[in-house]
């Protein structure tokens, strides 16, 4: 009756030693209960992160360099394009106008802050923060005379990132992608393949930080390093818990419990030993690097290209309460991960009504009202879909 996740996938994550104290065992695959989604809009191109505003409506970015504010969340919403310089989105690959976060003080601030591939007369730049104001009438929205963090790398669009989060202590939490420059993930100098931990106002580094010592402004910018590319983050609700999740190359796409300062072993450079992208080398490499902290779920032998993470959360998600969703792209479905209480995983579902029936999922955050919102990427007649329990 309901799909399930291949076991190979989950019983390689067990052999790599990842499978987070699940007693021996790989974390089973499990029927899910029946889900309830509803098609918001149809009239969304490539929606890449969700915004949701404290009078009801909802701002969406899409990859091509637009912003569509919804007047709410709820199916029947108007969609009205919102006004805004985005000639210098990079819109090339996987680039483009990208990751987003609402400000806690929008009800009096209107801003809100957005991660986009950058360029200068056609030529690739970097990937960074910017930040804007939403004007009154939503119409319009103008960018801050500087942008909040520069310097991310940039290809031709590959391997961007780029997930905007708020950790629980207001700190903004930022997954970003190598660019797929081979010596980028563990080069503590640069900030590709990390998570960056800042200020959300100032773009500096966020107090507390691992490398807060550092003499290098960069390094003291991150959180953890030694990732491929980083597409979706995610705070468990109740406590500190942040789970991120990545691409890997053809097999072992991750999500990963961060910890500070930890390096999550990606290394396609090896040690610095080869120039090029060598994509054969593991996902989390502890021969190489025997402190890199394994995955606590891997697909294993073949990719879902995995995408955002949000935890279900409320009475009403029954037994899902407290599950991790986690969108696809390559595979076009919806996991819901169980977790103990340490981080590691139970089990993986992909319910039926969201396996294969509306193409490559992008975006998942859960609203105000509690349900889980997820945005198609197919290219034409994009959605954003409302997910709740029947």
């Amino acid at each position: 009756m309901y799909s399930r996740l291949a076991i190979i996938g989950v019983s390689v994550l067990l052999t790599a030693g990842c499978a987070g104290g699940v007693g021996g065992s790989a974390p089973s695959t499990s029927p899910s209960p029946s889900l309830a989604v509803e098609v918001v809009t149809d009239k969304l191109t490539h929606g890449w992160e969700i915004g949701f505003l404290p009078d009801g409506q909802v701002l969406v970015s899409q990859r091509p360099g637009r912003l569509a504010l919804l007047s709410g969340s709820r199916p029947g919403a108007s969609v009205t394009e919102v006004r805004a310089d985005f000639a210098d989105v990079l819109v090339r690959g996987e680039g483009g106008l990208l990751g987003m976060v609402v400000h806690p003080d929008f009800a009096t601030s209107r801003r809100f802050t957005t991660c986009q591939t950058y360029q200068q007369d056609d030529r690739p730049v970097d990937v960074r923060l910017i930040t804007w104001t939403l004007a009154a009438d939503g119409r319009s929205a103008t960018r801050s005379p500087n942008p909040l963090l520069t310097g991310l790398p940039v290809s031709n669009g590959r391997h961007s990132g780029c997930r905007l989060q708020l950790a629980p202590d207001g700190a903004l939490l930022v997954g970003t992608g190598d660019a797929a420059q081979a010596a980028a993930a563990q080069d503590r100098h640069g900030l590709g393949g990390k998570v960056l931990r800042i200020d959300l106002n100032t773009g500096a580094a966020a107090p507390g930080n691992p490398f807060a010592t550092s003499g290098d402004a960069r390094e003291r910018l991150i959180h953890t390093f030694g990732h491929r590319n980083v597409q979706g983050l995610a705070v468990r609700p109740g406590g500190d818990q942040v789970f991120a999740a990545e691409h890997g190359p053809t097999r072992d796409d991750e999500v990963n419990l961060l910890k500070a300062g930890a390096n999550y072993g990606w290394d396609p450079a090896q040690g610095g030993t080869v120039t090029s992208y060598d994509e054969s080398v593991p996902m989390t490499d502890t021969e190489r690097f025997p402190d890199a902290v394994p995955a606590v779920w891997s697909s294993g032998s073949s990719t879902e290209a995995v995408c955002a993470v949000d935890f279900l959360s409320g009475a009403n998600w029954g037994e899902l309460d407290g599950v991790l969703a986690m969108t696809t792209l390559k595979g076009s479905k919806l996991l819901l991960l169980s977790l103990d209480a340490t981080g590691a995983v139970k089990s993986v579902s992909a319910p039926r009504e969201l396996d294969d029936t509306h193409g490559r999922l992008r975006a998942a955050r859960r609203g105000p009202d509690g349900a889980l919102y997820v945005t198609t990427t197919n290219g034409t007649g994009d959605k954003l879909l409302r997910i709740t329990r029947r």
